[in-house]
């Protein structure tokens, strides 16, 4: 039986919304996914299967399903009463805020996996931290869409990862050398931490798979299997994501944006950019600056 359930990391590196039992597909068979995934309880009660241990959750209560993590969501004997949770997906992979003295959140989070933490957040500390409403705020940015959301969840997701860490704190976890060190190692989830850190460089796919411990031709195989796409595409779409925020936002004539985005020159980047976009630099920052 596959378990695997399919996560676009690349286009989607997060997803927020509200389950429940009557309009959605019930008990939630067992799976997993590339994401992290947090899910809080707000109505109802439930039992919630993370690898190989069940945990009865009651209204108010959170719980952390780490990447890889085979878990499924299930209604307790006898009871037919509504659930309802609400749930983040996320890449932690793509969670870069930290602060100058702090390991990366995926390196945090990743310890506290292999110090076997409980992942259920406890009732009250939920309430303190009024996670009820972050989740809300998240949902409804998500479903309308307007501009900027993506940076509100954002907000709202440091925010929250950052108190489960504090949770955990209070719980004795300590975060110790090896944690700083998790920040240098990668793998096939986490290498795109990587490009992008040097994405303004001329990188190689050969360096990409050295610094994952894999040899060429096996990752490139593992990349396309988990994102969906060739590393090259990869590197080629976030190269050009950033062109097109420093065309919008800034007025850096091309020179300086070719090689702030790892292009060999500014021919480069403008026929990189016509091709994917059907337009020059030049008339992409000019159509946006009269939208604006």
């Amino acid at each position: 039986m596959n378990l695997f359930e399919e996560s676009d990391l690349i286009n989607n590196p997060f997803r927020c919304f509200y389950y429940d039992s009557i309009n959605k597909e019930f008990p939630v068979k067992m799976h997993f996914h590339y994401y992290m995934e947090i899910a809080l309880v707000v109505e109802g009660k439930c039992r919630m299967v993370n690898n190989d241990t069940s945990y009865i959750l009651d209204e108010g209560e959170m719980i952390i399903f780490h990447p890889n993590a085979v878990h499924g969501v299930f209604p307790l004997e006898g009871n037919t009463d509504v659930v309802k949770y609400a749930v983040f997906k996320l890449d932690i992979n793509r969670m870069n805020l930290t602060s100058a003295y702090s390991p990366k959140l995926r390196s945090i989070f990743k310890s506290i996996e292999n110090n076997n933490m409980n992942p259920v957040i406890s009732k009250d500390y939920v309430k303190t931290i009024d996670a009820n409403k972050l989740f809300e705020k998240c949902i409804k940015e998500y479903d309308n869409k307007t501009y900027a959301y993506e940076m509100i969840i954002q907000t709202q997701i440091y925010e929250l990862l950052i108190q489960i860490i504090r949770f955990y704190q209070e719980q004795g976890y300590n975060i110790d050398s090896d944690t700083y060190a998790e920040d240098g190692r990668y793998d096939i989830f986490c290498i795109t931490d990587y490009i992008d850190n040097h994405i303004h460089e001329n990188i190689k796919i050969q360096d990409i798979a050295k610094a994952s411990g894999m040899s060429y031709s096996y990752f490139a195989k593992k990349f396309q299997s988990v994102y969906g796409k060739s590393c090259k595409e990869y590197i080629d779409q976030m190269r050009l994501f950033k062109v097109e925020e420093l065309l919008m936002f800034t007025d850096f004539d091309l020179t300086y944006i070719a090689n702030e985005c790892g292009y060999s020159d500014c021919s480069h980047l403008i026929n990189s950019f016509k091709k994917s976009k059907g337009t020059t630099p030049k008339h992409f920052r000019k159509a946006h600056a009269k939208k604006a």
